[in-house]
């Protein structure tokens, strides 16, 4: 007896280049049909996604949404990242369509397509409550890097994720020396995204001034790595 399941249908506003961008990820079309309607079927794996035509869809307004659950998701991004940047010229950070970016240790991040779809990619193995819902943040920055976090991560809302990071920033008292360093690093890589390089070179000159230990740095530095690999991009 086979277990049930359940294929999410997107819609979307041209099925060609919609099939040829999931070609990019690795998924193979296993049926298409042109009329009497236009409907596609693709798999990657164990993961399923199907595709309508709509007449009339606005990829900016689209909000349709589905999530696949794999074993990995830095490797996965990374192989993402590098096919849509063959194809693009440049990883594709704004707009439709887009991947998010991918720090160590996140356990999710989101393609969006032509079409305005988001697939989610999380995890297997992603810690309950995302991995943050352990001992509750304390300090104002600790609060405003938890919300910021998953602004970011989890509605892909980078424009409030910075503004809740700009108001714990303002505050000079708001949190630890170390995180007030995160905060600057979460906050550029923001900038970045929201092209805005002279705010991101600010903040990290903002960082270097800070007193850290050795240890305290050297936390940060794949994260500082990964963010001048953005602006140098941008």
């Amino acid at each position: 007896m086979h277990a049930d399941a359940s294929i999410p249908a997107l819609p979307c506003v041209e099925l060609e280049s919609t099939l040829a961008f999931y070609g990019l990820l690795g998924f193979d079309v296993t049926y298409k049909q042109r009329t009497p309607n236009p409907y596609a079927a693709t798999r990657r794996g164990g993961a399923h996604l199907h595709f309508f035509g709509l007449k009339g869809l606005d990829p900016a307004a689209a909000f349709s949404t589905c999530l696949i659950i794999v074993d990995e998701v830095e490797g996965l991004h990374e192989r993402f990242a590098s096919a849509l940047r063959e194809q693009y010229g440049k990883l594709p950070l704004r707009g439709v369509p887009r991947i998010t970016r991918m720090r160590t240790g996140q356990s999710r991040f989101t393609i969006v397509d032509p079409s305005g779809n988001s697939v989610i990619f999380i995890r297997r193995d992603e810690p309950s409550g995302h991995g943050d819902d352990g001992q509750e943040p304390q300090s104002v920055l600790a609060k405003a890097l938890k919300t910021a976090r998953r602004l970011r991560d989890f509605k892909n809302d980078d424009a409030s994720a910075a503004k809740v990071l700009d108001v714990a920033l303002k505050k000079p008292e708001a949190g630890t020396v170390a995180e007030r360093a995160r905060a600057c690093l979460a906050r550029a890589e923001l900038a970045v995204v929201l092209n805005d390089a002279p705010r991101a070179k600010s903040l990290l000159g903002e960082l270097d001034a800070l007193t850290l230990s050795k240890s305290e740095r050297g936390s940060l530095q794949d994260e500082r790595e990964s963010l001048e690999r953005l602006l140098l991009r941008a």
